[in-house]
């Protein structure tokens, strides 16, 4: 059996957990300027019609007496990892997908810990009492539908689905429930008669593929309780990216650049502190019109350093044609490889030797960071934006 667990309104439970006084009171979490969105928000508030990714403006109209507090990214990733080690207690095999949600494979731990809804509960349970936190959790044959049953009773929910209930489950599943299924699917589903899982199971697998594209196939599979996908422990990331909205709309490239300067410290601390480097470079410029451009380059050398990092997204940005304010900015990186992968060097290249330098300076501030905190020690230039 495999199984899905989804801490509860994450980021707001944590919160809640470090303020008393907001127990039982409407939480949110997000940011306070103007600008600003939710990230996410506590059972309390949700009565209210608050939802994560709305303009925290609205939040307020909707729920005037809420608490807001700015997230703590640093705290909220420190109480994940104390659930990813109370997870691997159970299985070698646990997934971490995002910072509040895990899969994990239950092959083989009957012995230890019983049948999938005794392991579940006792999951829940160190959970709570290490952690102080509640989770939903989902069990099912097959990780698509683990996810789902996740969500079906929360929060401090457990739903089991077992392999006898599957094809009734997926039968009777909204389509709009479907991982992978969003609005303007949903739509061209409709339109073809499909309002449920189910439905998809006696249409023709062609007429699907001609309509959704790839997806169709996956689509049919699923429908069959179908889904070939593992448990993958330790997945490297593919990417790394740091963007901000911006307090009000701006063209001054210093300005942006200022900005493009503390994203590249920020992923280039998390290149160094997964052991990774970096093959390309991008940057994503959204203006206020809500329009988005986005441009890449790759390097002749892979580079952990914020100095490179910051350098080439810079020259993206002075390569972009500023026709209009723009509202945010932000960078990131792709083609990851660990430090110790072989990478080709050139010989006569004096710009590898200038890299590792500024590599062996961001370690040296990355060191004095996590022991005396991150404003102990920054850049002139971010101190002084």
């Amino acid at each position: 059996m495999i199984f899905h667990i989804d801490m509860d309104a994450f980021y707001a439970s944590v919160e809640i957990l470090d303020n008393p006084d907001f127990k039982g009171k409407p939480v949110i979490v997000g940011g306070l300027s103007g600008r600003g969105v939710v990230a996410a928000a506590s059972y309390e508030a949700r009565k209210y019609g608050v939802h994560s990714a709305m303009p925290m403006f609205q939040a307020l109209k909707k729920c005037p007496d809420a608490k807001v507090v700015s997230p703590r990214k640093t705290r909220y990733k420190q109480v994940s990892e104390n659930v990813m080690e109370i997870l691997k207690c159970f299985s070698p095999l646990v997934e971490q997908v995002s910072i509040d949600e895990a899969y994990l494979d239950a092959g083989g731990c009957g012995r230890l810990f019983g049948s999938a809804e005794t392991m579940a509960m006792e999951i829940k349970n160190k959970i709570k009492e290490r952690v102080h936190l509640t989770c939903s959790v989902g069990v099912a044959p097959v990780k698509f539908l683990a996810k789902i049953a996740s969500d079906m009773d929360k929060p401090d929910g457990l739903t089991v689905i077992s392999t006898e209930q599957v094809p009734d489950f997926v039968c009777s599943l909204p389509i709009k429930n479907t991982p992978g299924v969003g609005p303007k699917m949903v739509q061209e589903l409709k339109m073809l008669g499909i309002a449920t899982l189910g439905d998809v199971l006696n249409f023709p697998e062609k007429l699907l593929i001609d309509k959704t594209g790839k997806f169709g196939r996956r689509l049919k599979e699923l429908s069959m309780g179908i889904d070939n996908s593992v448990v993958v422990p330790c997945s490297p990331p593919k990417s790394i990216s740091s963007e901000e909205t911006l307090g009000f709309d701006t063209a001054d490239q210093d300005l942006l650049k200022k900005y493009l300067l503390q994203q590249a410290h920020d992923v280039g601390r998390q290149l160094r502190k997964s052991a990774m480097k970096a093959k390309t470079v991008s940057i994503k410029v959204k203006h206020a019109d809500f329009q988005q451009i986005t441009r890449s380059n790759t390097l002749k050398n892979p580079t952990c350093s914020s100095n490179t990092l910051y350098h080439e997204a810079c020259r993206l940005l002075d390569n972009c044609v500023l026709m209009k304010k723009v509202r945010l900015i932000g960078m990131g990186v792709s083609g990851l490889v660990l430090v110790n992968h072989p990478v080709q060097m050139k010989l006569f290249d004096l710009s590898n030797q200038t890299d590792y330098n500024w590599e062996k300076v961001d370690k040296t501030m990355d060191r004095i960071q996590e022991r005396f905190g991150k404003e102990m020690l920054t850049r002139a230039i971010i101190k002084g934006s």
